[in-house]
């Protein structure tokens, strides 16, 4: 009993000696110790003890106010994909919360690392429907990699440390932590903040098993026509060394998924294009004829494989992810390699024989030659009056020199710029993959460009897009991050309208959109701007945007019905992909 109440008395003199802090201060202080540069969020009823405590952390801390909470996590995500740093949000409860709900799920399936605070209503509130009460809890459940929520401020500590250690951690992914009000305001004896690096219950990585890792290998030694396919898992990862040291090794031609782009350089002799819907021919084609298929840090997703039980049938499938639920769930693999590319790949590496598959490569350049004659010539080198995106992204290109970030919206610019831009150094492509999230460039770009200043960050979006988040251009005039905006301007909702054309009898329902004088907008928020239709204005105007001394506006009218191919049409196997609507 004596020994009790010695220990009793030890934490409670621990505690007395400990700073008095609130828990306000205490989730800043947790941002300071993790590295958090930049903020995005919006104030609120719920949030607004953790903005006043903000107050005094002005020169700590950089606040972008965005202009919706939609905005703040794309912002994040942005933030995130061009830095490799985790993204950080605040929003309030209710309808702030509610809202972040989009790009919650844009993360998640992205695997890109946000943490989100919001605030919540009192705790003795909870139930009641109080004024701008909400369960995000249960809403965004199926949308984070992790949620809490925060009732003691005691806890706020500990559980912010784990916030980002899970965030960052393994497969990446989107965290919110819901603080109620008392909480903010409440004091406790804060005794310093410790970074989080173990939870029991998760393991972020798996352990590699070194059998597997050596029948890849041998594998890939027998192998006649081996082609690997690679996705962000190889970003996320850090491990583009040991990627591109692991192909140049065994001569092994790579193509990559949309959200892979840019993890080698574009040009690279062993780079044989992009997969997928809309993606380059040969390694579409050539995925149900190779012998041994390699796939790094990608998930098999449905705009990859077309019909599964179509896709790459006469291939021995060698899956290396560090999501164990990947391997399996869509194709079965004749050898599965958990881990972390970062540290499987090297040992792939040492493994695998030196050699060159000629040949075998030489039928992708085939393929190549055989899409530049159809599709690539008209698209980058058309003949007619009206421009087109293509030699849109060709004049940028030519002006970047593939140094740019790049960030994309979500439709037929998107697979366009995917398409043919080129890149020299990883981490610049932002797109919305997995969710197509329209609206998602402009305030990702907005990220991107305070994610690394360093650098160009180019916007390209389409004219519908463009609609649903252009009040961030208001976040651009207060904040000035110097974002170059370009908007391919082909009056339509044109993905949808190419759909509509080609498996829809043309029946044009409610694509064709309207849209305000662009240039004048962005004037209203202090931004210069230009519109263009005539291709002898083209590089004169790609050239003063770049070159424009803060954020600019370029909008290019483009072709109103132009398609993009190669495409492979919904319901049909990779191989089955078409070169024009003839195809049909």
């Amino acid at each position: 009993m004596e020994t009790l109440t010695i220990k009793k008395e030890k934490a409670t003199a621990k505690e007395d000696t400990a700073k008095q802090v609130s828990g306000s201060v205490a989730v800043l202080e947790a941002f300071l110790a993790e590295g958090v540069e930049v903020i995005f969020g919006y104030p609120g009823g719920a949030i607004m003890p953790i903005y006043d405590a903000l107050y005094d952390y002005n020169e700590k801390l950089k606040h972008i106010l965005v202009r919706h909470e939609q905005g703040a996590i794309h912002a994040a995500q942005g933030f995130a994909r061009a830095s490799g740093k985790t993204g950080v949000v605040f929003a309030t409860s209710g309808p702030g919360a509610t809202n972040l709900v989009t790009g919650l799920a844009d993360a998640m399936i992205d695997s890109t690392p946000v943490v989100c605070i919001t605030g919540q209503v009192f705790a003795h509130l909870l139930g009641t429907d109080a004024f701008q009460e909400t369960d995000v809890i249960n809403i965004t459940t199926p949308v984070t990699k992790w949620n809490y929520q925060v009732t003691d401020a005691t806890e706020i500590p500990e559980v912010l440390a784990k916030a980002f250690y899970i965030a960052g951690s393994g497969r990446p992914g989107p965290v919110l932590i819901d603080i109620t009000k008392n909480a903010q305001l409440q004091l406790f004896g804060y005794a310093g903040y410790k970074k989080c690096e173990y939870i029991r219950s998760y393991r972020p990585k798996p352990n590699v098993r070194k059998e597997y890792v050596e029948q890849a290998a041998k594998l890939i030694n027998e192998a006649e026509r081996p082609f690997v396919i690679f996705g962000q898992g190889v970003i996320l990862g850090k491990a583009e060394d040991e990627f591109k040291a692991f192909i140049e090794k065994a001569g092994l031609p790579a193509a990559w998924t949309i959200m892979g782009m840019s993890a080698i350089p574009t040009d690279h002799p062993l780079a044989v294009g992009m997969l997928g819907m809309h993606g380059n021919y040969g390694p579409n084609v050539l995925t149900n004829e190779c012998d041994v298929l390699i796939a790094v840090g990608m998930r098999f997703d449905d705009r990859v494989t077309g019909r599964l039980d179509k896709y790459a049938k006469q291939a021995k499938v060698i899956h290396l992810d560090i999501d164990p639920s990947e391997i399996d769930k869509n194709v079965k693999s004749t050898v599965p390699v958990w881990g972390d590319c970062k540290e499987t790949l090297p040992m792939l590496t040492e493994l695998v024989q030196k050699k060159e598959h000629k040949a075998w490569l030489q039928r992708f350049y085939e393929y190549q030659e055989k899409e530049n004659l159809k599709v690539i010539q008209d698209e980058l080198n058309p003949k007619g009056e009206v421009m087109t995106m293509g030699e849109v992204i060709k004049a940028l290109n030519e002006l970047t020199k593939g140094e740019a970030i790049v960030v994309t919206d979500v439709g037929q610019h998107q697979m366009v710029a995917c398409r043919y831009a080129q890149f020299q150094r990883s981490k610049s492509n932002v797109t919305s993959g997995g969710l197509g999230t329209m609206g998602f460039a402009l305030p990702a770009a907005i990220g991107a460009a305070f994610g690394d200043s360093s650098r160009t960050t180019v916007a390209i979006i389409g004219d519908g897009g463009f609609q649903m988040t252009l009040q961030e251009l208001g976040t651009i005039m207060q904040f000035k991050p110097d974002v170059k905006i370009i908007i391919l301007n082909n009056q339509f909702l044109g993905m949808v309208r190419q759909w509509q054309q080609l498996f829809h009898e043309k029946r044009y329902s409610f694509v064709d959109i309207t849209s305000p004088d662009f240039v004048q907008v962005a004037k209203g928020f202090g931004i210069p701007g230009k519109s263009i239709s005539k291709r002898e204005d083209l590089v004169a105007s790609l050239s003063g945007l770049l070159n424009s001394k803060g954020s600019y506006l370029l909008e290019i009218m483009v072709g109103k019905e132009n398609n993009v191919f190669p495409m492979v049409p919904q319901g049909r196997g990779v191989a089955e992909i078409i070169l024009s609507k003839d195809e049909l």
